[in-house]
């Protein structure tokens, strides 16, 4: 009581235009609190448990109430002993803490190379964990009270005060220390439970003093400048990453002279607010001379505000005089050379310059052509085992290689092959030795105040650092500009991608979103969603998907992570779509082009050359060893397929966007995908047949005690042991030589059948253009072996028969196709004897393949009927006798020679003498013994005799729904498919094969009017105080 009326008598004595007001009791008490947790930090004085329990309760009651009473945040909020107590205990309890938890550090706190061991460190937290927990308690109470008082109605006063008695600088040093001991491994195998208990008790109060400290952080920088400067050039300069920085792996960039220019801009932009400069005033003039906790430290740039005398160099607030940057090279005072220039630093502006899109004034880089892509792909399967076994040098392009002219010296390939546009594709023969798995997991020291912490924190504790980058880098709407005219967000965003910590950090931040699945509802998916459109606003997005790559890796999983966000950004702007003339559609256009020469010259390649691969080994023409790949690397390649495919699936939805993937005729890579995984993977049926030598048991029960296989063994031994039975096996895995690629057809499907549509507000005919790229790569061939159920791909058969609608729909060529298919037949097999107890009306036994079952089953068909004649044409065919007949079409006017084995060699009179598909009535049936026993179709894997009966049987039978459309992601549901009544008249099987497939798909048609799908909302995230 004495203390609060003596401090309120003397509230005369404070000057009321200085701002400054009496402590309060809450003031009091705190500051009482500090100065007591300060000596028992230092053990200068000696305190006993009793007031350092008396001590707990003040700071804890103080804390309650910034939690709840708005004037007790504000009055300490503009406390400067408050301030200067809280640095205070901080400058005590680091170097405290340190020695009692990692030990004492010759150097710098991260990564010092002559730090204590692992096990040294565990011994002494267990040693100190009593004295630890209760002092981290105390601190993190703190560091709360610190966070709550900057949540005020002037959060600027408090933000000065803060950088005055240079508490962010504490804040920093927590940091380190809070990271050093919580990502350290202990040896807790050889500990007991008591000592893990102490060691994890230990760790989750460092995580939660680290997640407070962020908080803190945020809640400082919020809204202001010369503090977001501040931070983000101490976490991305850091000396550590400096020291090893690497100009040619940063883009020609020099960290150490960025970091000179932005101090100089934060001396230039040093000026306080008024309030907080009367307050230090008054507290250095009149308070800190004769009273604790004494003077506020004199540390340049800032000092000037409160120190007299000393001549500042900070521009004036009221000055709002436009400027125009101007670079003087002969300027010897680097001060004022940055001062003429005026914005925050020329290193990083020209860094930009240098490694943003190519595209970004005017379109410089050509999409690559098909012809390119071939040569690509070739290129990529000759040298596939190469590429992962042998690399010359480690040769990463800049972004600029991603799309734009040649390097000077980058070896090719095949020089006299590859297009002049090829430049970051050199890199195929690259070594694995220097590239670890675990490269994009953070294994090991990484540069960067921030970079471990995605590796420490869950997804709860995370978001606060989400939000201090976002913060300081995303660029809101209406944003004022600085004198110079420049944009402070966009400039720390560059300043982000520049520095080898900022790039670390995203790495680490992308990859925490694969490893703790995170969806698009959740903060942290849509926090660095808005990271990743601030990078796309600075069209930053090549570099940082260059600086992402992993070697070894066809696409590394930040790379997929990426991709999965830029799809979600491109997912919001479908439901507000910019104006086509706009600059954000042509920003989103140019991002666009540039993933998809990804896509074209890397993606599509690779993952062509592993499927090529995988025919061979399939058709025994490679050795299984000689897979270079595990089934890790071809799941890491399969889900960044799949994300490009998804990326595809949604710029798919808007006509705009979709008329660009038209004239980059993306329809070559989709059927490219389809070609090789027919080729490379077999079909899986939806029933196994069973196993033709199952395994027989023994006839005697001693013989089979004795020749028990091991296996059996060992699984009897877990029941009859005694001993808690082992944990299970894991699952049999297929070699990676047999990976399924699993869902990616129908993912490639749906985008050809949005790539076929007709036009908004028309039903019909089917793109020109797209078909005519189709029938130009012999896709056709490609979607009718999707008509095969295929396991592997649910679903596949139905999206296929949208695409054959709308091929169909408009194309003479395709229609043609059909025809030949349909009208063309093999050799008849030779007749079975007659009285063996058959029917005379039955044909010798053949082999089908039925949809849905494996292997092939033995059938007999009946004889056909005689033919019928009329002015179609009938198929003749050659001698039975000769073994290389090729069958003939003989027509009016013209014979169609070498009909077979290739369908598309078949010839013009066959193609004009039968009547178009949609027009004609019902074709003839076709002599022979069951329509078309087999396609002599090399690229064709299904037979024809299940094409001809099975095929057709199974649409006829199809009874499926739209009603699931919602439920299937980025494929279409099936389709409900009318039941053909017996009253029908009979149809010979080529006309109801040609007649399903088009009366299938006019259905589909009607039923589904568009390829959209539910878009999920994903709400803006609002920037709030930490509280």
């Amino acid at each position: 009581m004495a203390s609060a009326s003596g401090a309120s008598s003397g509230a005369s004595s404070y000057p009321e235009d200085t701002g400054y007001h009496p402590l309060s009791i809450e003031e009091l008490c705190f500051t009482s609190a500090l100065s007591t947790f300060e000596g028992w930090l230092r053990l200068d004085p000696a305190i006993g448990p009793k007031t350092i329990t008396m001590t707990t309760q003040f700071i804890t009651k103080t804390l309650d109430k910034t939690h709840n009473l708005k004037d007790v945040r504000e009055n300490l909020s503009k406390s400067v002993e408050v301030w200067l107590w809280m640095s205070k205990v901080f400058a005590a309890a680091i170097p405290s803490l340190t020695t009692r938890s990692i030990g004492p550090l010759s150097g710098g706190m991260m990564h010092d190379d002559k730090a204590i061991t692992h096990h040294e460190t565990t011994a002494l937290l267990i040693k100190n964990h009593v004295s630890i927990k209760e002092d981290l308690t105390m601190l993190i109470k703190v560091m709360h009270i610190a966070r709550n008082i900057l949540v005020v109605p002037e959060p600027e006063i408090p933000q000065d005060l803060c950088a005055a008695v240079q508490f962010d600088q504490m804040l920093y040093q927590t940091i380190i220390l809070s990271v050093n001991v919580s990502s350290k491994a202990y040896d807790g195998d050889i500990l007991d439970e008591s000592a893990r208990n102490k060691l994890n008790e230990i760790s989750e109060l460092y995580k939660k003093l680290l997640v407070t400290c962020l908080q803190q952080a945020h809640n400082w920088i919020a809204k202001n400048d010369r503090n977001k400067m501040s931070f983000w050039s101490n976490v991305l300069f850091d000396e550590d990453s400096m020291d090893e920085h690497d100009a040619a792996t940063s883009g020609d960039f020099h960290p150490e002279i960025a970091k000179s220019q932005v101090q100089n801009w934060i001396e230039r932009n040093s000026r306080f607010c008024e309030k907080a400069r009367k307050l230090l005033i008054h507290y250095d003039t009149k308070v800190a001379t004769s009273l604790p906790p004494g003077r506020l430290p004199q540390i340049q740039p800032l000092c000037w505000n409160w120190v007299e005398g000393l001549q500042p160099r900070a521009d004036e607030l009221a000055d709002n005089t436009k400027i125009t940057p101007r670079w003087n090279e002969d300027e010897s005072d680097k001060f004022e050379q940055d001062r003429a220039y005026g914005r925050v630093s020329r290193e990083v502006d020209t860094w930009w310059l240098k490694n943003r899109d190519p595209n970004y004034e005017d379109w410089n880089v050509p999409t690559p052509t098909v012809e390119f892509a071939q040569i690509r792909t070739e290129n990529c399967k000759g040298n596939l085992v190469n590429r992962y076994s042998y690399r010359p040098q480690d040769q990463e392009g800049s972004a600029h290689s991603v799309e734009g002219a040649p390097l000077a010296d980058a070896p090719r390939e095949d020089d006299s092959r590859e297009p002049a546009y090829e430049q970051d594709y050199n890199d195929d023969n690259y070594d694995d030795e220097d590239a670890d798995d675990d490269e994009s997991y953070g294994e090991g020291p990484m540069s960067g105040l921030l970079t471990e912490i995605p590796n420490i924190l869950d997804p709860k504790q995370i978001e606060a650092l989400h939000m201090i980058v976002k913060s300081c880098i995303l660029d809101s709407a209406g944003l004022a500009l600085s004198r110079a005219g420049e944009n402070l967000q966009k400039t720390r965003c560059r300043m982000f991608l520049a520095s080898e910590c900022g790039r670390s950090l995203l790495r680490e931040m992308l990859v925490f979103i694969a490893v703790w699945e995170k969806n698009e509802q959740s903060l942290i998916f849509q926090l660095t969603t808005q990271i990743v459109e601030a990078i796309h606003h600075s069209a930053l997005i090549p570099w940082a998907w260059q600086s992402l790559r992993i070697p070894k890796d066809i696409i590394s999983p930040a790379q997929t992570v990426l991709l999965k966000l830029i799809n979600n950004m491109f997912r919001a702007r479908n439901n507000d779509p910019p104006a086509p003339d706009s600059k954000e559609h042509l920003r989103d256009v140019k991002l666009l082009h540039f993933l998809f020469i990804q896509f074209r010259s890397r993606i599509v390649p690779e993952c062509s050359a592993l499927m090529h691969l995988q025919a061979q080994i399939r058709n025994e023409h490679a050795d299984p060893a000689d897979f270079p790949v595990d089934s890790w690397d071809m799941e890491r390649a399969k889900d960044g397929l799949q994300q490009f495919l998804e990326l595809l699936t949604t710029v798919n939805e808007l006509p705009e966007t979709r008329a660009h993937l038209i004239t980059w005729e993306n329809a070559y890579e989709l059927l490219t995908l389809l070609k090789g995984l027919e080729d490379g993977v077999p079909k899986k049926p939806l029933v196994e047949p069973p196993s033709k030598s199952p395994r027989c048991p023994s006839p005697n029960p001693s013989t089979a005690s004795m020749d028990v296989h091991p296996d059996d063994e060992d699984l009897d031994h877990d029941y009859d042991s005694g001993d808690p039975p082992p944990p299970p096996p894991p699952p049999m895995q297929e070699p990676a030589y047999k990976f399924p690629w699993g869902g990616i057809k129908g993912q490639i499907l749906h985008i050809l059948a949005g790539l076929l549509q007709p036009p908004p507000g028309r039903s019909s005919p089917g793109n020109p253009d797209v078909q005519a790229q189709i029938m130009r790569h012999n896709g056709i061939v490609s979607l009718l072996n999707c008509c095969v159920y295929d396991d592997h791909n649910r679903y596949a058969r139905e999206r296929v028969q949208i695409c054959l609608k709308w091929l169909m729909d408009g194309s003479e060529e395709a229609n043609n196709f059909l025809r030949e298919l349909v009208h063309m037949k093999t050799p008849p097999t030779a007749q079975a004897p007659q009285g063996d107890g058959q029917s005379s009306d039955l044909g010798p036994t053949q082999t089908l393949r039925i949809d849905g079952v494996g292997g092939e089953v033995k059938v007999r068909v009946k004889n056909p009927g005689p033919a019928v004649k009329n002015s179609a044409p009938t198929v003749k065919n050659s001698a039975p006798g000769s073994k290389n007949a090729a069958p003939s079409v003989k027509n009016t006017g013209s014979v169609a020679k070498n009909a077979a084995p290739a369908v598309k060699n078949a010839t013009s009179a066959v193609k004009q003498a039968v009547p178009d598909v949609k027009n004609s009535g019902p074709a003839p049936a076709v002599a022979g013994p069951s329509g078309i026993n087999r396609l002599m179709l090399p690229s064709l894997v299904s037979s024809a005799a299940m094409l001809n009966n099975a095929l057709d049987d199974a649409l006829s039978g199809l009874n499926l729904s739209l009603g699931n459309l919602g439920n299937l992601g980025n494929t279409l549901p099936p389709i409900q498919m009318p039941q053909r009544g017996d009253s029908q008249p009979s149809r010979g099987r080529s006309d109801e094969l040609l007649r399903d497939i088009v009366a299938l798909a006019d259905e589909a048609a009607r039923l589904t009017g568009g390829f959209g799908r539910p878009k999920p909302d994903a709400d803006e995230t609002e920037e709030e105080d930490f509280m």
